[in-house]
């Protein structure tokens, strides 16, 4: 266990010291009124502190993870932060982030300092900067992977963090690393977004290598992400992700931050003029001062080369299983471990519910971990991964896991909601997306569905897409309705969305519902999906099926009614509110 008083005691690095040592003097001179609103937004935000809807000095500190991995040591420091410096808890975001909310300000620097006695850092995880690397929580434990990704994505969270290429880009910057087509990473909505492929050589052996997109986003105008050649050699990655951003950085809209984004250089300029200005940039950045190309050392030292192709891949987390009549632990073990590699070890899903963790959480996991030496991740679900088992090993995983109440069976299916903070504490929030997950989860337990494989959930409560509502089987996004002369929290559902075998499909609109009613539509779709599907049958091939969004949606038009408040006023109060509903939406900071 970590003593907390004997790492205050250790020196930081000089740069790091230095960072927080400016940021607590700042934040003092903007307490007293010294430093100027807006000024210090930036300045804030940079550091990887967000301002919340609560107003005053209450924040939120967003910690960076690259790749998504976590050590014990860290995990006991987010349980003392929790606890000292937060509500009681944290939360894992959909790009392998950890936040914790209502921080008071003038706490804020310890915070930073406990970070990073333990190698972490909160700096430019918000802002208009270079963001957390994402990347695919299984790389180096995949049995498909080309290229195990993750000592590139730690190149180039090395190459871009403090860069000051990156300190005042025209808006965020997102890059996600995925180490087979198989796009666990997510990359094809991201700004960048890496694939590893391999491609043939002329003695007939194959090199890896990767496949590049750009401009991909979510928000609300979802933009799929396009190549930006076939094939990227090695040495010639980071160069190409540089001058993408030169190219983004020079010539994105800096006057109208909802035309900032990556995206929308394809809509004024055109994918092909996009590529050929890019490839240019690449070209000539070798007379760069600090060009980065050739082969990380990152890389060099821990080698890249993939984990190897297993041929016992069962129970890929994601596709449809069947619960019946198992015990806890065979449930658990059929649908959270994933097997596959050539030397025999296996990965674990441990289920954060809400992708919020507990001190007692945060500790049993950094227990377990140093117990069976595993390695452990953040996944883009919100849950985390151990990887690196044996499968003698599992029935005390699941024992340890389920002391701690993160054994669930179903993480990352049906049952496994993925939202975002919502109205909770985002600016920009306009419903408790929060509070909707946790009545879907009840919902669907009470309906016996929450075991359904092969169909996902993503919530967001507002049109930003913080919750990945564009690519679930099922996604919402919150919004204000008007009924009775009243408002009321609404959503949008949306059905069909997928990324997945380097392609992307966007959900498409089904129905509206008032935010009471859509727990019922999603146990109705859910069920009739679990119904009627055909052996093997994916959500996507059964909505095709089925006719598509639309007609599924038809289905659920009865649940789009407000009943008069009288009679229920409840539909006029959302999730986790005691009061009338009112959208409340504040300036925005940097929605995620």
């Amino acid at each position: 266990m970590i003593d907390i008083d004997e790492l205050r005691r250790h020196s930081l690095d000089p740069v790091v010291a230095d960072e927080i040592a400016r940021f607590e003097v700042n934040a003092r001179r903007y307490m007293a009124g010294e430093i100027d609103d807006d000024a210090f937004r930036v300045f804030r935000l940079n550091q990887g502190i967000y301002g919340q809807r609560q107003g005053g000095f209450n924040q939120m500190i967003r910690v960076k993870i690259p790749y998504g991995r976590v050590e014990p040591d860290q995990l006991e420091m987010f349980a003392h932060i929790a606890e000292t410096h937060s509500r009681g808890w944290g939360h894992l975001t959909t790009r392998q982030n950890l936040q914790f909310h209502f921080v008071q300000l003038e706490q804020a620097a310890e915070v930073l300092r406990l970070l990073a006695a333990v190698g972490l850092t909160s700096r430019e995880a918000c802002g208009d900067t270079v963001r957390n690397v994402a990347g695919c929580h299984l790389a180096g434990a995949c049995p498909y992977e080309v290229v195990d990704i993750s000592p590139w994505a730690e190149a180039v969270k090395d190459h871009f963090l403090r860069n000051p290429l990156t300190q005042r880009l025209p808006r965020k910057f997102k890059i996600n690393f995925s180490g087979c087509a198989t796009d666990c990473g997510q990359a094809m909505f991201n700004d960048i977004g890496v694939v590893a492929v391999s491609r043939p050589r002329p003695d007939g052996t194959t090199e890896p290598g990767f496949r590049v997109f750009m401009a991909g986003g979510l928000g609300a105008n979802p933009h799929p992400a396009q190549a930006v050649e076939e094939f990227t050699p090695r040495e010639d990655l980071l160069p190409t992700i540089e001058a993408a951003l030169r190219v983004w950085a020079n010539f994105g809209n800096r006057d109208n931050k909802l035309r900032a984004r990556m995206k929308w250089l394809v809509d004024t300029m055109g994918i092909d003029e996009l590529r050929t200005r890019i490839l240019k940039e690449r070209k000539l950045l070798i007379g760069s001062a600090t060009y980065p190309g050739g082969v990380p050392a990152a890389v060099v030292a821990s080698g890249d080369a993939p984990a190897g192709v297993g041929t016992d891949a069962t129970a890929i987390p994601g596709t449809p299983v069947g619960f019946s009549g198992l015990a806890p632990y065979a449930k658990w073990e059929l649908a959270n471990v994933v097997r596959g590699r050539a030397n025999g070890t296996v990965s674990a899903y441990a289920h954060c519910r809400l992708g919020d963790i507990t001190p007692a959480q945060f500790r049993g996991l950094a227990d377990l971990q140093r117990e069976v030496g595993c390695e452990v991740r953040i996944t883009n679900r919100q849950n985390f991964v151990l990887r690196g088992l044996r499968e003698d090993q599992l029935p005390r995983v699941f024992e340890a896991l389920a002391a701690v109440d993160m054994a669930a069976a179903g993480a990352e299916l049906v049952r496994d909601v993925v939202a975002c903070p919502g109205a909770d504490t985002c600016n920009l929030a306009v419903t408790q997306s929060r509070g909707l997950a946790s009545d879907i989860d009840r919902a669907l337990e009470e309906a016996g569905l929450a075991e359904v494989g092969g169909v996902r959930i993503n919530i967001s409560g507002c049109t930003n897409s913080c919750g990945q509502h564009h690519i679930a089987d099922i996604g919402f996004f919150g919004l204000e309705r008007r009924a009775h002369g009243q408002a009321a929290p609404g959503y949008q559902m949306l059905l069909g969305g997928r990324v997945g075998d380097t392609e992307i499909e966007f959900g498409q609109k089904a129905t509206k519902v008032p935010a009471k009613a859509a727990s019922t539509a999603v146990v109705r779709v859910v069920g009739t999906y679990a119904a009627d599907r055909q052996a093997g049958e994916t959500f996507a091939a059964w909505l095709a099926r089925s006719g598509g969004a639309a007609t599924v949606g038809a289905t659920l038009a009865d649940l789009d009614a407000f009943p008069d408040p009288a009679t229920a006023p409840d539909f006029y109060v959302d999730f986790d509110e005691t009061g009338p509903y009112v959208s409340s939406v504040g300036e925005s900071e940097c929605a995620t």
